[in-house]
């Protein structure tokens, strides 16, 4: 039995939820605004507190950080139905204990509830985080309200403060910058967020890109430059396709993680950074450790959080609202007007599985924009076939011969790089967009499948 209070305006919400709390064996208290809630917790502190954002004398997230100001303070569910998803980033960075969407589900609030009552019974220690009120990021193009984005959100503002290293993994295109630059806003850090594309750049100008070099220390090096690890300072360093970065520099990599110094090349001048280092792939770092492509030390030195952004296929209830959100901004940058969707092109968006993710839905959108003549999208001008539907991709079963479906990954990647290649009419610029990758990526998958230009 524990003692709830329930800050909510909406009195039938309130009493719906007054009840089914006492249905679990909790004594709930009801404050229907902040005032009564400050009154109440005046005299009594309750075992934890359920808490709305908008309430009709102010915001409950500027309640929650007066109750987080006290270190001992009772956990702090918000239960909110509030469409921002900056609310979900800052009630975690301001010491919410969870964030849960209305109209909520009873089974997630009664273990979200539970797991509060225990964790707060064996620490009395809850820490604020932050309590930055800013949203000079966009934080809205981390777009949905599906639960696997709604768990993204909570993780990052509960990681933006820390200086813990965190790496990121997803598909292509799920959107691992973006996440890296809300984490980068979200954590105050005074200095600056520099990514960098380890995929983009030659190995040899690769190693003088992350430590800087002196001058003269190689053939066109005029001057002394400095390094992004130097440049970024007190910031962030987000180091893209970490899967490519070559084994001598893993091992330098890992010294700067380890001890936060390094040279530049050609230089003996040990140089410090305190730098928050974030790390993102599409590959699978373990196997290539197994393999002995990638360092074991360096991988467990990175990955202390780990921060897995899921596929656009899996959470297609976010469709409508990334489609809306990407057509609007389309249409501002090309002055298009395009608003709508045939029936039959939205099926078609529906059935389709998006291995290129968010890029990918951005790119046939824009695409679909440029050649639309109203403000209706046919299905014509999405550029989506039929047979790439997951009706047909979901069931191999019903293909002549299943067992042909079984192929290994890399035999995918090469016919579908092979096919863009043929699309394009080996227009490397061209494949490179469609694909999602780099130039020098796609030279190595050339000479990787010994593709020939036809």
């Amino acid at each position: 039995m524990a003692s709830i209070l329930v800050v909510e305006d909406d009195e039938v919400f309130s009493q719906l939820l007054t009840m089914h709390l006492e249905d679990l064996g909790h004594i709930p208290l009801v404050a229907l605004d902040l005032a009564q809630a400050r009154k109440q917790l005046r005299t009594i502190t309750p075992d934890a507190i359920l808490l709305d954002q908008q309430l009709p004398d102010g915001y409950g997230m500027d309640l929650l950080r007066e109750i987080k100001a006290d270190q001992d303070a009772p956990p702090v569910i918000m239960v909110t139905g509030v469409s921002d998803n900056a609310l979900v980033i800052e009630a975690m960075k301001a010491g919410a204990y969870d964030f849960v969407r209305k109209p909520m589900d009873e089974l997630e609030l009664d273990t979200t509830l539970n797991n509060a009552l225990h964790s707060h019974r064996l620490s009395r220690k809850v820490h604020a985080i932050s309590k930055a009120n800013d949203y000079e990021i966009d934080i809205n193009q981390i777009v949905g309200k599906s639960p696997g984005i709604t768990r993204l959100l909570k993780t990052i503002g509960s990681v933006a403060a820390s200086h813990a290293s965190i790496l990121i993994t997803g598909e292509s295109g799920t959107g691992k910058e973006v996440v890296t630059r809300a984490i980068h806003h979200h954590s105050e850090r005074p200095g600056l967020f520099l990514p960098v594309n380890c995929s983009a750049i030659v190995e040899n100008l690769l190693e003088s890109e992350l430590f800087g070099h002196e001058k003269g220390s190689f053939t066109g090096a005029d001057r002394r430059k400095p390094g992004k690890f130097e440049l970024a300072a007190d910031g962030t360093l987000f180091l893209d396709e970490l899967g490519e970065l070559p084994l001598n520099l893993q091992a330098k990599l890992l010294r700067v993680l380890q001890e936060g110094t390094f040279e530049r090349v050609g230089g003996t001048e040990t140089l410090h950074t305190s730098a928050r280092i974030i790390t993102a792939t599409n590959r699978d770092l373990e196997s290539m450790v197994k393999e002995g492509s990638f360092r074991e030390d360096l991988y467990y030195r990175l990955n202390v959080v780990n921060i897995a952004l899921p596929a656009l296929r899996e959470r297609m209830e976010d469709l409508p609202l990334l489609t809306e959100h990407l057509l609007h901004k389309i249409n501002q940058r090309l002055h298009t007007q395009v608003k709508n969707f045939s029936e039959a092109a939205w099926s078609r968006m529906m059935g389709y599985q998006w291995p290129g993710n968010v890029r990918e839905l951005e790119n046939i959108l824009t695409r679909a924009a440029v050649l639309c003549r109203d403000d209706t999208i046919t299905p014509d001008l999405l550029g989506i076939d039929d047979s790439t539907s997951s009706q047909s991709i979901l069931k191999p079963a019903e293909s002549k011969n299943p067992e042909l479906e079984l192929i290994s990954l890399d035999e995918i990647e090469e016919r579908h790089v092979k096919k863009i290649l043929e699309y394009t009419r080996w227009h490397k610029g061209k494949a490179c967009d469609i694909l999602g990758i780099s130039r020098p990526a796609l030279e190595r998958r050339i000479k990787k499948y010994s593709f020939n230009e036809s």
